[in-house]
């Protein structure tokens, strides 16, 4: 085991931090960005998300018809995005489709909107059927990382209306239990909270996953060795990633 110290505000970075209107994102430093597909160079990802993506998009066989419609934003563009869809469709259209910005998870480079390619594509809402290559890559895309992230049957927790086309970037393990428990990022936390789960990856090798809570400035932490991951949650906790040792 090894020790490691822990502070809060380190809680707000990590590729699974909740973002929306009660949860904001913290000042701090930019994702590193890449392009995930070089015929769109204007949309960006944060560089493993854009890789995975990639990757996705060529398994499923959407070269040619899946189209990344929106990636990173800064907060100027997300602010400019807010504004004029409230002049152009209303306080309510806006906030069902909108996030505040400050509050958009595409502002994390960790999320993607993708749409059916198409002579005119919504901005807002870009078609992204089932059927087809989209359709693949909707069944795929857990197993690279990708969660469909706002679900019809999730809208009272989440707070946003159903958006077939908006995928956020958490990591193959973590997306392929928010798959199989039903679950959206608001309610990931809180089943960690529960103890430690697992998961059994496509290559056989095997994860456990637990939340740790930082109610204080810092914690300290008893780590396994090998190969972990540490994200913040941005709601007061640690989501850490223990992936078994190789033999």
């Amino acid at each position: 085991m090894r020790a490691l110290t822990l502070r809060r505000e380190q809680t707000a970075q990590g590729p699974l931090i909740l973002v929306n209107s009660a949860h904001p994102l913290r000042s701090g430093s930019g994702p590193e960005l890449a392009v995930p597909d070089e015929r769109f160079p204007d949309v960006l990802l944060e560089r493993r998300a854009a890789g995975l993506l990639a990757a996705c998009v060529r398994a499923a066989g959407g070269e040619r018809d899946i189209v990344p419609v929106s990636g990173w934003r800064s907060q100027a563009e997300q602010q400019s995005i807010w504004n004029d869809t409230l002049a152009k469709e209303g306080e309510d259209f806006t906030r069902r489709y909108v996030a505040l910005p400050g509050c958009s998870e595409h502002q994390t480079g960790l999320a993607i909107d993708l749409g059916k390619r198409a002579e005119a594509i919504d901005f807002i809402r870009p078609d992204f059927p089932d059927e087809g290559s989209c359709g693949v890559f909707r069944r795929l895309a857990a197993k690279y990382g990708f969660i469909l992230r706002y679900r019809r049957e999730k809208e009272a927790v989440t707070g946003i209306g159903a958006e077939p086309w908006h995928f956020r970037y958490v990591g193959t393990p973590h997306a392929a239990l928010m798959e199989k428990h039903g679950l959206c990022l608001e309610e990931y936390g809180t089943f960690l909270e529960t103890g430690p789960k697992h998961c059994a990856l496509a290559n056989g090798r095997r994860v456990e996953v637990f939340r740790l809570a930082c109610p204080g400035e810092l914690i300290e932490a008893e780590l396994p060795e090998g190969c972990c991951q540490i994200s913040g949650d941005n709601a007061g906790g640690f989501i850490l990633t223990v992936w078994e040792a190789l033999s």
